[in-house]
Order: C-alpha cells, then sequence, then structure tokens
C-alpha cells in the first residue's frame, strides 16, 4: 500500500492490466510492452500513487554508507550552497539506513584531491557523490570504482567519458553561450570583450573550458548582418587567486589601458566579486559584467549596478539532487537519468529577491 492509501491492485484495476505487471513497471524489472507500461504509469500519476519507500527499504534490513567528495566548503563560499544541499539530502535519507562520509579537499591543491579521493575509495562506499574539478586526477579514480562497481555521481563538473551514474549541475557550455549573448546584448560592434578566469587551472578543468568554449562559439556564429558589418574581439585572461599581489598587478594593468579598450568582462567562475572594486576604483562601472552564483559579495555589487548579470547554477541543488541520485539507485531502485541539467538562471537586481526567497 502507498502512503495515500492507493494499492497496486487499484492501479491494475484501472489499467486492465494483473498486479504482477504493475509490480514489474514499479521496479523496473522483467519485460513489459511499452504501451502496457506507458499505460500503467499513467494510471500511478492519475491515482497519484506513492510507494512507501520508507517500509520498502526497512523490510531490505541493510544501511548503505555514501561517500561526499567535494570541495572544502569552510575555504570558499560558493562551496557552502551545494554542502547544504548535501547535509539537507542526508538528513531526509537518513531514516532510510543512508550515512554519508565526508571527504573535503582543498580547492587550489590537487594533492589533498588525490588523498581524499584515496581516502573515499578505501572506505568502500556503497557509492560515491563527486565535484570532480581535477580532470586528469579523477579518471584514475573512475577507473578505481569502476573495477569495484562502486557507482558513483558527478556534480558541478560533467567529465563526458567519466561512465558516472548520473551528473547533475548546469550545462558549462550552453552557460558559457550564454554569458556571451548577455555581454554582447544591446552592445553594437565593433566591440572587445574579456574572458576572465581567476584562480583556475584552466587545463585541468573541464568545466572551465566549456564555458569559454561556449562564450567564443556564440560570438563565432554572429552574421555581419547581425552584427551590423562590424565586428567582437574576444581577449583571454587567467588571473591567480584574489589574496595574491599578483591578482591587483595584472588586473590595474588591464584598467590602465585606454577606456575604449574594453566593453564587457566575463567572469567564469562565482568571483565576479574580486573585480568589481577595481572596476569603480577606475570609474569604469559602465563596462558591463557578468559573473556566476550568489554569493553574498557578489548581489552587494549586483544591487550597486557593478555586476550586471550573474548566472545561478543552483549549486545547492546540485549537491541535494546529487546525493539522491544514489539512494534512488541503490536504495529506491528507480531508474537515475545519466544527465540532470538544471536551469541556467539570469540574475538581475530586480529579480534576485526572489531567488532568495526560495
Amino acid at each position: 500500500m502507498s502512503k495515500n492509501g492507493v494499492r497496486l491492485k487499484d492501479i491494475a484495476a484501472k489499467a486492465n492490466v494483473s498486479v504482477g505487471t504493475v509490480d514489474r513497471v514499479l521496479h523496473n524489472r522483467g519485460r513489459v510492452a511499452e504501451d502496457v507500461r506507458q499505460k500503467v504509469l499513467h494510471m500511478m500519476q492519475e491515482l497519484a500513487y506513492e510507494p512507501n519507500l520508507l517500509a520498502r527499504t526497512l523490510g531490505a534490513n541493510r544501511s548503505y554508507r555514501l561517500a561526499v567528495l567535494h570541495p572544502d566548503h569552510t575555504l570558499d563560499p560558493y562551496w557552502d550552497a551545494p554542502w547544504r544541499g548535501i547535509a539537507q539530502a542526508a538528513r531526509e535519507l537518513q531514516s532510510y539506513g543512508i550515512s554519508v562520509l565526508s571527504f573535503p579537499y582543498v580547492l587550489s591543491q590537487v594533492d589533498s584531491f588525490r588523498q581524499q579521493a584515496q581516502a573515499a575509495t578505501d572506505a568502500q562506499p556503497d557509492g560515491i557523490l563527486l565535484a570532480p574539478l581535477f580532470y586528469r586526477e579523477a579518471l584514475h579514480f573512475f577507473t578505481l570504482w569502476q573495477q569495484a562497481q562502486i557507482p558513483y555521481v558527478l556534480f558541478n563538473t560533467h567529465i563526458a567519458e567519466a561512465q558516472a551514474l548520473s551528473y547533475v549541475g548546469q550545462d558549462s557550455y550552453q552557460s558559457g553561450v550564454l554569458a556571451g549573448k548577455l555581454l554582447q546584448l544591446g552592445q553594437s560592434a565593433p566591440a572587445t570583450f574579456l574572458i576572465a578566469h581567476i584562480g583556475e587551472d584552466t587545463a585541468n578543468a573541464v568545466h572551465i573550458t566549456e564555458k569559454e568554449r561556449g562564450f567564443r562559439d556564440y560570438f563565432a556564429r554572429l552574421t555581419p548582418e547581425t552584427t551590423a558589418g562590424g565586428s567582437y574581439t574576444l581577449r583571454r585572461l587567467e588571473l591567480p587567486d584574489p589574496s595574491e599581489a599578483a591578482f591587483a598587478r595584472q588586473l590595474t594593468a588591464l584598467l590602465d589601458e585606454p577606456a575604449d579598450q574594453l566593453q564587457g568582462i566575463f567572469v567564469s567562475t562565482s568571483k565576479a566579486y574580486a573585480l568589481a572594486p577595481y572596476l569603480q576604483a577606475y570609474h569604469r562601472e559602465h563596462l558591463r559584467l557578468v559573473g556566476y552564483d550568489l554569493l553574498e559579495q557578489n548581489i552587494a555589487f549586483l544591487h550597486e549596478n557593478v555586476i550586471d548579470f550573474l548566472i545561478n547554477q543552483n549549486p545547492q541543488q546540485q549537491g541535494y539532487r546529487g546525493l539522491y541520485a544514489l539512494a534512488d539507485q541503490l536504495v529506491f531502485k528507480k531508474p537515475v537519468g545519466s544527465i540532470q541539467n538544471l536551469p541556467l538562471d539570469i540574475i538581475t537586481k530586480e529579480n534576485v529577491h526572489y531567488y532568495l526567497d526560495k
């Protein structure tokens, strides 16, 4: 019986099939004709059938240990949101015999990722959720987990060859395309735009290179008709972490150039706020600035009209849905989508409060 009192027998009667057929559809096992499966699913939806998963999993009488390999959320404010989503999902799933092991790594240290990934592997968990920010190093562990038959789910960064159970997060390429459109919107050619990467090893960060590829492809697809015969120039700048002295040196050198050389900046990470004070100091607030994520500092500069647009990557949902993907596979025996792309929300100072209310 389901949580709302609907029985498999009721669904079978409505769909004019056997209870056994309904059971096979529900548990995704055995052979059922596609038209029959769709009919049963339709009746489940019509009757608002909700299986009592708690009773089912308690009856299985086993526990599951899920490892989470993630950047240390105490060292970078962006990673606090996915960790909140993970923690919320962990609380909800505790009743189903699921416990979560945390393996935080230092975002800027590849050795920290290796060590924590190895520790997660040695723990022999039933499943692994991770943000694979270090591409080359992650590939090694994917092979180990496949050999050990440990399912793993990626969030934040999609690696196509990972053979993961699922990926939960943004479409990095499309977010780059969107950033290009936001920078170009209403700005006639000729114009120059800058792609700014801050504190990233771009050669080892797939999500960053995909954003840049999407950004460049947007402008490459523009035609002379859409640009009134003019052209857009794209520049690229890799900046160190804002805490380093070289960050200020490189940024001031850029802003010391003639003001007409640059019309907009796309920051490929959540650190648009790090550029904003320099634009204010140089009275260059007119430069269009596009970045990512609803960090407190970004929102402040959004309200001050220094940041024009933020693209929300839904980081809390990434963590939350990522953990649930493992639970769906291991515990609830539900099908899991291989790619779960989240919406690319365009945030302005006029609508940001709606997202904060959520």
